[in-house]
């Protein structure tokens, strides 16, 4: 019995049919029950009529509640009425139609049907009538009026919830607002002018370098130097604006340059590429390998890493391999952020990015990236 009704809770069909049968049943039982032994034919067609028009209250409220009035009044449809005069007054509120209605089916109840037995009543009677007739036009009006406060309740609470959530997101953007434009400043102010300053001084080494692998160190110093400035300040200019980077990103197609001057020993193996990839895909093929290439760097000087792209299967798959270092260097801070952010990224495309150790004491960085992308939320700035 209780998975029935939960059934029937889960169709709205079946549930209004149900509410249907059951309110005809009440109404047609409610007139059986008084119908006199003896009583005028036309009494009963106008008592069935009205039990009928219970059926056309929600299309049409006002219809209804007129054609169950008479039977009402010459009959015994009190039941009938008042289910009519609610559904008015649930649709129409306070309007004219509810007026007209509660002021029939007061008529009905107060005045008796033949009007000779009407007019041998006392006034007793008569203000019992009356009394009884005020019960029955104003209490399905009253309930009507409850149910529309309510649901007119119910919509300001969830329009306040609405309101409420849009604060709160307002007040996430303004706060995510100035902690961008503060990470521009900082980034703008101090690392925007210590790279500077490491492009003067490779300008000078530059300069005074006349030969030998000291000038190609210079000019490779000021090279990096010069694109990392250019990314910095796209970067800064994002933060400022908070929008997506429109400015072109460094994709899969200048890894030759980023391996060229990585100073670490590569095998790169690239199968089935296809002609053009997204643009997030490639950047962020991009930026595995850059970082990837700056831990060998880092941290297994010497060693060699190998490269290995391909794609297949919808997903473009990346896995960057290194043997462990070869030989002692100076050991280069490390905030531990960079594998953090590729992750994130992969994330954020909806792929998916995996480290681990290698039997000689390596480490392996697997990388995959759907070539079909679905909305993506904007990469956070650990992910740039």
């Amino acid at each position: 019995m209780r998975r029935r009704a939960l059934t029937m809770l889960r169709r709205p069909a079946m549930t209004t049919v149900f509410l249907e049968a059951a309110i005809l049943a009440l109404v047609v039982l409610d007139v059986w029950l008084v119908v006199p032994q003896r009583a005028q034919s036309y009494s009963f067609y106008l008592s069935g009529i009205s039990c009928l028009a219970v059926l056309l209250r929600r299309r049409f409220p006002f219809l209804a509640l007129l054609m169950a009035v008479p039977g009402f009044f010459a009959g015994w449809a009190q039941l009938a009425s008042m289910f009519t005069l609610g559904m008015v007054a649930a649709r129409r509120q306070l309007a004219w139609q509810t007026w007209v209605g509660a002021a029939l089916v007061f008529t009905c109840r107060f005045v008796s049907w033949p009007f000779s037995e009407f007019t041998k009543l006392t006034w007793r009677e008569h203000i019992l009538d009356g009394i009884y007739g005020v019960l029955v036009a104003g209490m399905p009006v009253a309930l009507a009026l409850l149910l529309g406060a309510r649901q007119e309740i119910a919509a300001k609470l969830a329009e306040l919830a609405k309101s409420r959530d849009r604060e709160r997101r307002l007040y996430a953007d303004a706060i995510r607002a100035e902690e961008r434009a503060r990470l521009a400043r900082e980034m703008h102010d101090v690392v925007s002018h210590q790279i500077t300053l490491i492009a003067m001084q490779a300008g000078a080494l530059q300069a005074q370098a006349k030969e030998g692998p000291a000038l190609e160190t210079a000019r490779v110093i000021r090279g990096l130097s010069r694109r990392t400035l250019e990314e910095l300040r796209s970067l800064v200019s994002v933060l400022r604006s908070g929008a997506e980077e429109d400015d072109p990103r460094p994709g899969i197609g200048e890894l030759d340059h980023l391996i060229r001057t990585a100073d670490v020993p590569v095998r790169l193996t690239v199968e089935q590429l296809p002609d053009t990839l997204p643009s997030q895909v490639s950047a962020a093929a991009y930026r595995t390998v850059q970082e990837c290439l700056t831990n060998v760097h880092k941290h297994a000087p010497g060693a060699t890493a190998t490269i290995r792209i391909q794609a297949g299967s919808g997903a473009l798959d990346i896995e960057v391999e290194n043997e462990r270092a070869r030989r002692s260097g100076e050991r280069l801070p490390s905030g531990g952020h960079g594998l953090t952010g590729l992750a994130e990224r992969a994330r954020l495309l909806g792929g998916s990015f995996e480290t681990s150790g290698t039997e000689n004491g390596g480490f392996r960085v697997r990388a995959r990236y759907p070539l079909e992308l679905a909305t993506i939320t904007p990469p956070s700035t650990a992910a740039q």
